[in-house]
């Protein structure tokens, strides 16, 4: 018996096109010229290998290089990427809030803003913030630069010391930069648009906040004034007024939003979920614990006593707003409880380290009162603030730094009074006082500016008065966060 032999079927190939995902990336290197052989795929396929194995060495070579890692130097970093770990988070409290505080039609607008604005502050602080921040002189006192990116080298010194290691000092630090930016998100909301939000973003993290944070983290001119240094121990005027000042300059450029202002009077808007809001709070209070104790930037006897008098000032903030809430309005205002709450713990971040327990405590309480005559003071100037941020991280801010040169103590050094009310005289006071005002200035000018060309640049920084009626859910995203839902307050 013979057998036939047929040629096969000649079998159309893939196009790139139908590939699946797996196919796909594999064809598409094929597809270069040079790398259709076997042998081209064999040698692209030892190079992963190679960037692994060189990767190896030089990680080899520089271990090698140090010192046996000490439980002081490990205890410092471990602590330091905790209390890392515990800000970042803080963006979801801040995404909270503010999402609940506002209207549905809105809330993917703001959680895509909070959300993406960490990506944002912590690439433009990767790439020159961090530098301006904390690089070499280039007018001294004033104006700090080390090029682009950081130098992420570990030294021996560094681990002799017990020092925190580049990489984790820069997160650190970015995760501050991103929640000035997330400040200014609360104080716009419900009005912007989402390009021109994000482009102001990158300009806060990359130059605005890192030029004013170098004035006295990095020994700029606020630490050689006079014979008092500045104090701002986690940053009531650095990092929270600075937000809020930024903030203040785009609401007041925007305008009020539609509906706020009837007949020359001040219309409550409610916000939509207050489940959601009061979740956030409590994220933020938690989150403080590394904000606040994180400060001392090791893992010391004064880390517990940090993170006591923040939490007093939290108390302290919550029962003033309530108490005064209820006297004016008659009844207890659960905004005004999360805002006394977050009032409280601003006004201990600058003093969380030169407070004692009851000056803790008392910063707080007047700060939970302050908060809610400021909100009221906001809507009668036409200010339109929908969370009250500015209210609680810039006027509580100023107040958090002022209060050092009120009743402060170097409690972590001599335990000497530095405030007026306890015998330290006024000087501290007078040198806390210029330090809140050159923030204020600073930022104020320069954000007046960032917002003005923005607008001239995108046509506005405001959605039309279509979207803004719709909802930026639909408008700016094309999506609704309750997609399904009946809802009955839009």
């Amino acid at each position: 018996m013979t057998t036939a032999f047929h040629s096969p079927t000649s079998r159309r190939r893939k196009t790139l096109q139908e590939a699946n995902l797996l196919e796909g990336p594999l064809m598409l290197i094929k597809s270069i010229r040079g790398f259709s052989s076997n042998r081209a795929m064999t040698w692209l396929a030892c190079a992963p290998l190679a960037l692994m194995g060189l990767g190896i060495f030089t990680l080899s070579a520089k271990a090698e290089e140090l010192p046996d890692l000490n439980a002081a130097f490990l205890a410092n970093n471990l602590w330091l990427l905790v209390a890392t770990i515990l800000v970042i988070f803080m963006n979801a409290g801040f995404a909270m809030v503010e999402a609940g505080m506002c209207r549905q039609k809105n809330a993917v607008n703001i959680l895509a803003k909070n959300l993406f604005v960490f990506a944002l502050a912590v690439t433009a602080y990767w790439f020159v913030g961090y530098s301006f921040m904390y690089g070499d002189a280039a007018i001294d006192g004033w104006l700090y630069f080390g090029g682009l990116f950081f130098d992420p080298t570990v030294t021996a010194e560094t681990i002799s010391d017990a020092g925190l290691v580049p990489t984790v000092d820069f997160l650190f630090q970015a995760a501050f930069a991103g929640t000035a930016a997330t400040i200014v998100s609360g104080l716009v909301a419900e009005r912007i648009k989402f390009g021109e939000f994000v482009v102001f973003a990158l300009i806060l993290t990359a130059f605005i906040y890192p030029v004013a944070g170098s004035w006295e983290w990095n020994g700029g001119w606020l630490n050689s004034v006079g014979n008092a240094e500045f104090i701002d121990f986690a940053g009531s005027s650095i990092v929270h007024s600075v937000g809020a000042w930024a903030g203040l300059v785009g609401a007041a450029l925007l305008g009020p939003r539609i509906g706020k202002y009837v007949g020359g009077n001040v219309q409550a808007i409610p916000g939509h979920n207050m489940s959601i809001a009061t979740l956030g709070a409590l994220i933020l209070w938690i989150g403080w614990y590394g904000f606040n104790p994180g400060s001392q930037l090791a893992m010391d006897q004064w880390v517990p006593y940090v993170a006591v008098t923040t939490t007093l000032g939290a108390a302290g903030g919550a029962i003033g707003a309530t108490v005064i809430s209820t006297i004016t309005s008659k009844k207890p205002d659960l905004t005004m409880i999360i805002n006394g709450i977050l009032a409280g713990l601003v006004s201990v971040t600058a003093g969380c380290g030169n407070l004692t327990l009851t000056g803790s405590w008392v910063a707080g309480l007047v700060g939970g009162i302050i908060v809610v005559f400021s909100v009221s003071a906001l809507d009668s100037a036409g200010i339109d603030d929908p969370v009250g941020a500015f209210s609680v991280h810039g006027v509580c801010g100023v107040w958090g730094t002022l209060v050092i040169g009120l009743w402060g103590f170097d409690v972590q050094g001599d335990g000497s009074p530095l405030g007026l009310l306890v015998g330290g005289g006024i000087e501290q006071l007078g040198i806390q006082a210029l330090g809140t005002a050159a923030y204020a200035i600073w930022t104020v000018v320069t954000c007046f500016i960032a917002w003005q060309i923005i607008g001239a640049l995108f046509g506005g920084i405001r959605v039309t008065e279509q979207e803004e009626t719709e909802g930026l859910d639909i408008g700016e995203h094309g999506m609704e966060a309750y997609a399904g839902f009946s809802t009955t307050n839009n």
